[in-house]
């Protein structure tokens, strides 16, 4: 089949834009790029080679708020109409003829591109990248907004001699230009849709695997933490060959690349061979079994087959790229930490998914406005439940046939289904029905499913229907806690059952050296009923999450004792986010008679930790943790400039935080003062929310 674009009658009538889409194909693009981290802004040309399946007389390209220098048909000047939102070009094109068509332009994204670091005085902090998911590559690059036009995309950018240029494809050539800088030059050797395009550019080193089967696999780095390299990639080539194994499909890039950088706005993105994640998954061991970078690492290893190799025709079709990714990130989980993880994991999501069905909430797996819950978490119970209905070989002979009959193009759920049938015998009607169509869940079936599986989980359903009989609400919970090995079981009484617990069992939960029982333990309301010396040893636990909720509780439950906690945690940092030196440092401002000489000390580092040289979520944190003993000048100023913030979350919290300072006549004097010192769009938003 062909990879076809979107094609155009041309006319000054802007409904006519949207027709003829099937009458182009566009099979090549070759993108130059110069970014210009000073004005950012991108200078950058293309090329795009298309023939024409029947005749028509235009062609357009997605391009936003860009600015046209040159605009070539086979190498001569042509007329076009640039809208601000696409590029459209007339002329008699002829089916069965070949066209080149070369666009030379200069474009400011407002978003998509992020130039980060480039205007403040923090040494090696200057990072550019691209976060292009949905339609938005046309910010930076005369593209296709639609997720069908599909693309063989090669590329070249031009950039200083001092950084990484990293980019989709396999890096050909790296060049000495003319002005002292370099031009590097990637090859891609399949099509793809625009929104999988990528670039990032920083100060990276990296780390090389190979695959089992040969794929080269890169993981970047900042120079600096090269001793977090092992904990952050760690079973990275595990991963890499059992989704191989797994899915039963070559991985169908020429390599692979994971790349960190600063202030992204999720987790990661799955570009095409390249995923560029949040540097707040790069850490030490420690940090490891608290917040790692597995689950991310394979989701978005699995959208290179389901999401880029074959793509969604559109947003009614989510659950293809979203439900496979986080079921096949959960097999990844399975594989590494074992089965009792797997199922758990699943009756975690179970239980999201219930209480959201219990208000009244469920979506339909078919709703392009569904929430996220339900196209990872409910799309991985719809295959986790085919899989159960087909049985494994069905299930893995349909996804290959999936994959191979649709690679490179795009696809409609029926698509899918139809192999799945093809491949078991079975009618899907009311698989369809029950797991895609319906806002509800077949919960019972559900729970029935991980009993049948899962020892502890079955012990689990019998503990609560024992509840629910028991008149007193109190039951033996010690036989469940012997009963199965299962750290999972015994966590989950511990989080819900802590009060009605012997001290045996607590003495038994005490005595493990296992993260998530401790990590339960730390978090009671009422340490008081613990013996106190045991749950002081929680502060030496190998868990930065544990340690931060031991150090608040026992601060707040002994006074008397608070400088020696304060000494015994004052060198841990903790979590990227520096969720316990940030507790610790408000702990140690407010605690009376604490080093009163290192008081103001402690505060200015405090304060340092909202400005623009930390991630959003460190200053978050800040910023919460400043809010409470009081803003200075400096960090009002950092809240300022956080309101105009890149990233959604962040900017909205920044100016929630804001208009309950501004409640506050003292701080409104403040923020008036140090309003008149910025500049640019951070002095427009204090005037505006100044009035």
């Amino acid at each position: 089949m062909k990879v076809l674009i979107g094609l155009l009658f041309f006319s000054v009538c802007a409904p006519c834009l949207s027709q003829h889409q099937d009458k182009v194909d566009f099979m090549r693009g070759e993108i130059f790029i110069d970014p210009d981290p000073g004005q950012k802004s991108i200078h950058g040309s293309v090329a795009y080679t298309f023939s024409i399946l029947q005749d028509v007389d235009s062609v357009f390209l997605d391009a936003q708020n860009m600015n046209f220098s040159r605009v070539l048909l086979n190498r001569k000047s042509t007329k076009f109409v640039n809208s601000g939102h696409r590029v459209s070009i007339a002329n008699n094109f002829k089916a069965g003829k070949k066209y080149r068509l070369e666009l030379t332009y200069t474009c400011t994204p407002k978003q998509t591109v992020y130039f980060l670091g480039w205007d403040d005085a923090i040494p090696n902090n200057e990072q550019i990248w691209t976060q292009g998911q949905g339609k938005y590559t046309s910010h930076w690059l005369p593209s296709f907004d639609a997720m069908e036009e599909k693309v063989e995309f090669d590329m070249a950018i031009r950039f200083d001699t001092t950084y990484e240029v990293i980019a989709n494809g396999k890096r050909e050539a790296v060049k000495k230009a003319s002005d002292d800088r370099k031009t590097w030059y990637f090859d891609m050797d399949h099509p793809m849709s625009s929104y999988l395009l990528a670039f990032a550019i920083g100060r990276y080193d990296y780390q090389e695997l190979v695959s089992k089967r040969g794929t080269p696999i890169k993981n970047y780095y900042y120079p600096e933490d090269s001793l977090r390299v092992e904990p952050t990639y760690r079973h990275t080539k595990t991963i890499f060959d059992f989704l191989e194994d797994e899915i039963g499909v070559p991985y169908p890039w020429q390599n692979y690349k994971q790349i960190p950088v600063r202030d992204f706005l999720y987790a990661g993105m799955e570009n095409t061979g390249a995923t560029i994640f949040s540097d707040g998954y790069v850490i030490d061991s420690t940090a490891f079994v608290d917040k790692n970078y597995i689950n991310v690492n394979a989701h978005e290893l699995a959208h290179q087959w389901f999401g880029n190799l074959v793509t969604e025709k559109d947003g009614n079709h989510h659950w293809l790229h979203e439900g496979f990714a986080t079921y096949y990130a959960y097999l990844a989980e399975k594989e590494l930490f074992g089965d009792e993880h797997f199922y758990w994991k699943l009756f975690g999501a179970l239980s999201q998914l219930r209480e959201v069905a219990a208000q009244g909430d469920g979506q339909s797996l078919l709703d392009p406005k569904a929430s996220s819950l339900t196209f990872y978490e409910k799309g991985a119970w719809a295959l986790f439940m085919l899989r159960e209905r087909i049985g494994d070989k069905a299930f893995k002979k349909g996804i290959q046939k999936y994959l191979h009959t649709f690679q490179f193009e795009n696809v409609i759920v029926s698509d899918f289904l139809g192999e799945m049938e093809k491949a078991s015998g079975s009618d899907l009607t009311d698989f369809r029905k029950d797991w895609l169509e319906s806002t509800e869940l077949p919960f019972h079936r559900a729970q029935q499913t991980l009993a049948r599986h899962s020892p502890s989980l079955r012990l689990l359903f019998e503990m609560r229907t024992d509840l629910q009989n028991s008149k007193t609400d109190s039951i033996d919970f010690a036989r469940y806690w012997n009963a199965s090995p299962s750290v999972h079981l015994k966590k989950y009484i511990l989080q819900n059952h802590q009060r009605a617990l012997s001290d045996e069992t607590i003495q038994k939960a005490f005595a493990s050296d296992t993260v998530p029982i401790r990590q339960a333990l730390a978090a009671t309301n009422e340490i008081k009923q613990y013996p106190k010396e045991a749950y002081e040893s929680l502060l030496n636990d190998p868990s930065y999450i544990t340690i931060e909720t031991a150090l608040f509780k026992l601060w707040q439950t002994y006074p008397k004792d608070r400088r020696k906690y304060l000494n015994a945690t004052r060198t841990i940092i903790g979590l990227p986010n520096k969720n316990v030196r940030l507790l610790w440092l408000l702990l140690a401002i407010v605690t009376e008679d604490y080093e009163p000489q290192n008081s103001e000390q402690y505060f200015e580092e405090l304060t340092q930790y909202t400005s623009e040289r930390y991630s959003w979520k460190t200053r978050m944190a800040a910023f919460q943790y400043a809010g409470e003993i009081g803003f200075t000048d400096e960090a009002l100023t950092h809240l300022i400039r956080a309101a105009n913030h890149h990233a959604w979350q962040f900017r909205k919290f920044a100016r929630e935080q804001l208009d309950r300072v501004l409640k506050d006549p003292e701080y409104k004097k403040l923020i008036e003062k140090v309003g008149r010192k910025l500049k640019g769009k951070d002095l427009r938003y204090v005037n505006s929310v100044l009035n």
